[in-house]
């Protein structure tokens, strides 16, 4: 049976301190998150979807410093900051854990990643990834991301952002690879490439609560099916000054 590393995240919206240092926690006005007091995770690959603004990729921020990794990613070792945004959700959260610390793994993050590549070059002794910036966006993603094997936790927030379609295959190879060494993954995606991947729990965090869904049912689905199976009536539908709803779903 695969162990996982994180088998579940509890929030206690009541007794944690907050940073007087900072504006009031924001995370409290996000419907998924505020309804959230626990979550289970029960399969050693698992996708947060949703619309943008529904508190995925704050959630999975929030078990990435809770679990020790740097808030603009890297590994657990990674330790600088170039601009303090993070919420105070970690001050909340609570991972229930079932193994000790991993010794691979790291916190992949796509808008902060620059920075990454930046201090890579210090923190990578192998020197493995010392030429990121030599690379393109995507290239440099892979290479960073395929550096490492498990068993580990490895914590992805939007992996595909630089990534074309056929390098989001690549990727699920390896993370074909790193679920059968042991590892356990969490991605937060919008792409329904990924969220196809066989076997892995999709949780939606639409509609102002997380529950488990099916990639069909992702709005990111059914806007690529509509893009490819119905786009002259879906380009139809947009470019008309008097339309209102969506043409998918």
């Amino acid at each position: 049976m695969h162990q996982l590393f994180i088998s579940g995240v509890r929030l206690d919206w009541d007794d944690a301190p907050r940073d007087r240092t900072k504006p009031a926690d924001y995370t409290q006005s996000i419907p998924a998150l505020r309804s959230l007091h626990e979550l289970e995770l029960d399969n050693p690959l698992t996708f947060f979807t949703g619309e943008n603004g529904t508190g995925k990729s704050t959630l999975l921020e929030s078990i990435a410093l809770t679990y020790g990794f740097n808030p603009e990613g890297g590994t657990r070792n990674y330790r600088f900051s170039t601009y303090d945004d993070v919420s105070d959700l970690s001050r909340r959260t609570t991972l229930i854990r079932r193994r000790g610390y991993c010794r691979s793994g790291y916190f992949f993050r796509a808008e902060s990643f620059f920075n990454v590549a930046t201090q890579a070059r210090d923190y990578d002794r192998s020197g493995a990834l010392a030429g990121l910036h030599e690379q393109s966006h995507g290239e440099s993603f892979l290479t960073f991301m395929q550096a490492f094997d498990g068993p580990g936790l490895y914590l992805m927030d939007e992996p595909e952002a630089a990534l074309s379609p056929q390098r989001q295959l690549s990727l699920m190879v390896m993370l074909h690879r790193l679920l059968k060494d042991g590892s356990q993954c969490i991605i937060a995606t919008h792409s329904p490439i990924l969220l196809s991947f066989p076997g892995a729990a999709l949780l939606s965090f639409d509609d102002g609560r997380i529950r488990p869904c099916a990639v069909e049912d992702t709005d990111s689905y059914r806007v690529m099916d509509t893009v490819i199976n119905r786009r002259d009536a879906l380009f139809h539908h947009l470019f008309d000054d008097h339309a209102d709803d969506p043409v998918w779903g």
